[in-house]
């Protein structure tokens, strides 16, 4: 076999493990995006976990000098990175995000009959100048 019928055999076979490359590295990027914009620390790792699987996927196809599957895959996580955090500081910015206040008013509250302790001031507490807030014992 010659030199020329090699590269075409190996590029038969890796321009469209490339294609499939970028198609997974671009749907990680997209998951990636939500991930940020939900400020969800664990997927975004996980995404961009499995988008290197899918650039280095897509880097089979430079192979046979076909360079537009690894541009598409570092273009998309590029662009979904940015959209994610232009979109989560819009979300903060309008006060949106989820709260906590409303997770914990969900849930069911025990009765309680136990009364809280008071707790008695200090007689011979006196206040400074220096020390205004903090309560001086003498």
């Amino acid at each position: 076999m010659t030199t020329m019928r090699v590269a075409n055999d190996l590029a038969e076979v890796m321009v469209p493990i490339g294609y499939v490359g970028a198609a997974i590295a671009g749907a990680c990027a997209i998951v990636a995006a939500v991930a940020v914009i939900r400020s969800s620390g664990g997927l975004v790792g996980g995404a961009v976990g499995v988008w290197i699987v899918g650039a280095l996927m897509s880097f089979t196809a430079s192979f046979a000098q076909q360079w537009l599957p690894l541009i598409l895959a570092c273009s998309s996580l590029v662009a979904m990175l940015v959209i994610g955090g232009v979109v989560r500081a819009i979300v903060n910015a309008a006060g949106a995000g989820r709260t906590d206040e409303a997770a914990a008013d969900a849930l069911p509250r025990a009765a309680s009959t136990v009364k809280p302790a008071t707790v008695s001031k200090p007689t011979l507490a006196t206040k400074s100048a220096a020390t205004a807030s903090i309560p001086v014992v003498s």
